[in-house]
C-alpha cells in the first residue's frame, strides 16, 4: 500500500462531498480519502484543518448525539457513536467560585444527567469520528497509541463497529481497558511492560505502522480527532446559546484544545453565537508540563527536557494520560498558535492540588471523575483565586473523563487481556515486530 501520508495527487472519494482538506502553512487545498494526515509540500510542520461546505451553526433537528453536528463532521457514512458532552450550569461549584455563569461540559458516563459515554472519556468522540471518516472498502489495520482512554475507546467503537484495529500502549494504562461487554477478537491489544510511557507505545506504533496491511491513526494529525472533540464546543453553544468566554482543560498533548479552538473559530465565523474566540485555559500536572514550561517561557518552539527527567516525572503524576511528550506546540496550528489566537493561558498544578479538586467536584456535583479532569477542576479554582476571571464571564470547564466509579458499581466489569506483552528494551526488536504483525496472519 503506498504511503497516504503524502500522495500529492487525491482520489475523489464519497466522504469528502461536504468537505475539504486545507494546510494551514502554505494553503493547498485537498479531496479526502479518509487517511490523509499531512500536506504533500516541503515546508514546516502544519496541521490540514477541514473545512466545510456548511458555514453556519445548524445542528440537524431529529438526530442525537454528536450525529446533529454531521455537516461539520469528516465522516463517510454515519457516526458510529450516538453519545455527546452533557452541558449543564453548576450550582454548589458556581457558589464556591463564585463565578455565575460557570457550565460543565461533562464527558463520561453518567446517566442521571444523560451522560451515556461508555468508556467515561471524551476519547470516544475522537475515536467514532475516525472510524466513520475511514472507506468501507478499507482492510488494512489502523495503529492506536495511548497512554489508556485512547485504548479504551477505540477498543470499544472498533469492537462496536466490527473494525480491525492494533492498539498499543503502557502497561500503567491496561487498568482502563474494562468494559461490561468482551472486546470482539478484531481488537488486538498490545502491551509494553517495565517503565513504559506513552512516548514508547508511540514509537514502537509509528515503527508497526510503516509496514505492509497497517497504516496510521494519526493521533493529533487526524482531522477526525480534532473535529470529533470539536463537537464539545457545539453542545455547549446549543446549551448555552453562546460561545463561552473562557474554556477550561486539562491537556497531553494540547489535542482538546486545538480541536475547541478550531470548533469555536467555526461557531464565530458562521455569526450569531458570538463576538470572540474562547479564550483557551489549558491545564498540565505538574512536574511533567513541557507545554507549561513552554508557554510560561514565552517560546515558540517546545523547550525539550532529557529523556530521564521526563521519565521521572511522569512517574510522579497522578494524571499519568496527561503524559506526552512530544506535544504539537510549534506546528502551525498547534497549542502555540491557537494559544495565541485565543488570547488563552496554561496554568499548573500538583497532585495534591488536582486530589482536592477531584474531591471537591465531586462533593458539590456528585460524580466521581478522573485525574486528568480534577487537573483541571483545580486550574479554574486557581485561577479565580489569583482574580483571573471575571466573576460574570461565561465559563465551559470540561470534565473529560468521569463517571468511571458510577459505570462500574454492581457490573462485573471485563479486563482486555493484551495479544502481546513485550518489555520495554525489547519493543522495536525484530523478533517483538514479528509477533505484533502475526496477530493479523
Amino acid at each position: 500500500m503506498p504511503d497516504r501520508n503524502i500522495i500529492a495527487q487525491m482520489t475523489p472519494s464519497v466522504s469528502a462531498s461536504h468537505y475539504k482538506l486545507r494546510c494551514q502553512s502554505c494553503g493547498e487545498i485537498y479531496t479526502d480519502d479518509g487517511f490523509l494526515l499531512q500536506c504533500a509540500r516541503s515546508h514546516d510542520p502544519a496541521l490540514l484543518i477541514t473545512e466545510y461546505r456548511e458555514k453556519s451553526f445548524r445542528p440537524e433537528k431529529g438526530k442525537v448525539g454528536i450525529s446533529r453536528y454531521h455537516g461539520w463532521l469528516p465522516a463517510a457514512r454515519g457516526v458510529f457513536n450516538e453519545g455527546s458532552t452533557v452541558i449543564y450550569r453548576s450550582d454548589k461549584l458556581r457558589e464556591i467560585t463564585g463565578l455565575r455563569n460557570l457550565w460543565i461540559a461533562f464527558s463520561g458516563y453518567w446517566p442521571e444527567r444523560g451522560a451515556g459515554l461508555q468508556t467515561t472519556t471524551f476519547k470516544e468522540l475522537e475515536a467514532c469520528v475516525v472510524l466513520s471518516r475511514i472507506p468501507l472498502e478499507c482492510v488494512n489495520i489502523p495503529v492506536i497509541a495511548s497512554a489508556g482512554n485512547t485504548a479504551a475507546a477505540f477498543a470499544r467503537a472498533c469492537s462496536e463497529s466490527k473494525v480491525g484495529c492494533l492498539i498499543i500502549l503502557p502497561e500503567s494504562g491496561l487498568e482502563r481497558l474494562q468494559f461490561d461487554v468482551a472486546i470482539d477478537p478484531l481488537v488486538r491489544v498490545v502491551v509494553i511492560t517495565g517503565h513504559a510511557d506513552y512516548h514508547d507505545a508511540i514509537t514502537l506504533a509509528d515503527r508497526i505502522s510503516k509496514l505492509p496491511k497497517f497504516y496510521p491513526e494519526g493521533g493529533v494529525k487526524n482531522v477526525g480527532r480534532r473535529d470529533g472533540i470539536g463537537t464539545v464546543i457545539f453542545s455547549g453553544v446549543e446549551a448555552i446559546g453562546r460561545l463561552p468566554d473562557y474554556y477550561f482543560q486539562a491537556v497531553g498533548s494540547g489535542t482538546g484544545g486545538i480541536a475547541a479552538h478550531e470548533a469555536a473559530k467555526r461557531v464565530l465565523e458562521g455569526g450569531r453565537y458570538g463576538e470572540r474566540l474562547p479564550r483557551l485555559m489549558l491545564s498540565q500536572n505538574l512536574p511533567f508540563a513541557p507545554l507549561y514550561i513552554s508557554w510560561k517561557s514565552k517560546s515558540n518552539v517546545l523547550l525539550n527536557s532529557d529523556d530521564e527527567d521526563y521519565k521521572k516525572q511522569i512517574r510522579q503524576i497522578a494524571a499519568n494520560v496527561l503524559s506526552n511528550r512530544l506535544p504539537p506546540y510549534a506546528v502551525r496550528g498547534g497549542v502555540y498558535d491557537v494559544l495565541n489566537e485565543s488570547n488563552g493561558d496554561m496554568i499548573a498544578v500538583d497532585n495534591v492540588e488536582a486530589e482536592y479538586a477531584g474531591r471537591l467536584f465531586e462533593e458539590c456535583e456528585g460524580i466521581d471523575i478522573d485525574p486528568a479532569a480534577a487537573v483541571s477542576v483545580a486550574s479554574l479554582l486557581k485561577a479565580v483565586t489569583f482574580g483571573r476571571i471575571e466573576r460574570g464571564a461565561v465559563v465551559l470547564l470540561h470534565i473529560t473523563c468521569g463517571g468511571r466509579r458510577r459505570r462500574s458499581a454492581g457490573k462485573a466489569m471485563i479486563k482486555v487481556r493484551p495479544a502481546v506483552k513485550v518489555r520495554k528494551e525489547d519493543a522495536l526488536s525484530g523478533q517483538a515486530i514479528d509477533r505484533i504483525c502475526k496477530l493479523f496472519g
